[in-house]
């Protein structure tokens, strides 16, 4: 009796350890019946309950997962040849159809392996190597905006020996290349169009970036050093260009300071005119009250300034100069 009351807790304990499964955060599952799937999926964290041994739990992975690409070699519009490192993030929002195409994560990212590659080598290889480098005309516009204030610029603020700006700009911009689409909407392309065909999986593509876009070793020193030299010589030319400008402002800053000193000297002139005109007016009205005491005054400042120390003058006895010292000594 005791055997079987042992056998059959055995096998209730083997029963009940069979029929429960635990569903853990980021998780969720399938109830599959002799290979076929039965029931909804199962989404929630928690203990759930399954019929034992007629049934299987499949778990699959409900967080945000990532692919990366291998770096690819791909020949772009322009016919360079570059390396692509792309990546990607991903989910499952679909188990049950995701499990009937294409069973496991293994086989997805095989899938992800062909879609995504096959679709970057796609949309990079019909753009330029520029749409995959940059992402906007920031510096074309910066040009732009330059010129724009250079032409608005008064004409007589430019010297006649001033270097033409514009013709200075326009050669800069004309030898950076403007982009159309950008790194960006690339990435967007080839977003969209895997998002359409891994949907069918049950996997919801989230985004697609460039890791890395690199050349071949085979040319990569060469191409950087014809960047580099590029990159020189228009930084050579925007020198040339902050020169001009500050030749600009110079020729400015001293036509202005002449004008000023010119303005300056006029009203020095004027005030000085002024003064001249307003002392003549009060010599002429000290002299119209008392012409004597005024000869007197004028007298005594010729004195002043012609008998100095150590000073020799010789003049005839009578001269009108030394009438003042002769009406002291007939006075004494």
């Amino acid at each position: 009796m005791r055997s079987i009351l042992l056998v059959l807790l055995v096998l209730a304990g083997f029963a009940i350890f069979n029929s429960v499964f635990v569903i853990r955060e980021g998780e969720q599952a399938l109830i599959t019946q002799f290979g076929k799937i039965v029931g909804k999926p199962i989404s929630e964290a928690g203990l759930h309950w399954k019929v034992p041994l007629i049934q299987d739990v499949r778990i699959f992975d409900k967080r945000i997962l990532s692919w990366d690409g291998d770096p690819n070699q791909i020949p772009t519009k322009d016919k360079k040849y570059i390396l692509v490192d792309t990546t990607a993030r991903w989910r499952i929002i679909d188990p049950v159809l995701f499990a009937q195409t294409v069973q496991n994560e293994a086989g997805v990212r095989a899938r992800l392996d062909g879609i995504l590659d096959g679709v970057t080598r796609d949309i990079v290889s019909r753009h330029n190597l520029v749409e995959a480098v940059r992402n906007t005309n920031t510096i074309l516009d910066r040009v732009n905006a330059k010129q724009e204030q250079s032409k608005v610029a008064a004409p007589d603020q430019v010297g006649e020996s001033d270097p033409p700006l514009l013709e200075v700009e326009e050669e800069i911009s004309g030898e950076i290349e403007a982009i159309q689409v950008g790194r960006e909407r690339l990435s967007d392309a080839i977003h969209e169009r895997a998002r359409t065909e891994l949907t069918s999986l049950g996997v919801d593509l989230i985004d697609v970036q460039f890791r890395r876009i690199a050349y071949e070793t085979s040319v990569e020193g060469k191409v950087f050093s014809r960047m580099i030299s590029e990159r020189q010589r228009i930084a050579e030319k925007i020198r040339s260009l902050g020169k001009a400008e500050e030749a600009r402002i110079k020729g400015k800053m001293n036509r202005d300071l002449r004008e000023i000193e010119s303005n300056a000297y006029r009203k020095s002139e004027e005030i000085r005119g002024r003064a001249d005109a307003e002392a003549m007016t009060i010599y002429a009205d000290s002299l119209g009250r008392d012409p004597e005491y005024y000869s007197f005054l004028r007298t005594l400042e010729a004195y002043k300034k012609s008998l100095a120390d150590k000073s020799e003058l010789i003049i005839s006895t009578n001269s009108e100069f030394l009438s003042f010292l002769k009406r002291q000594e007939q006075k004494g």
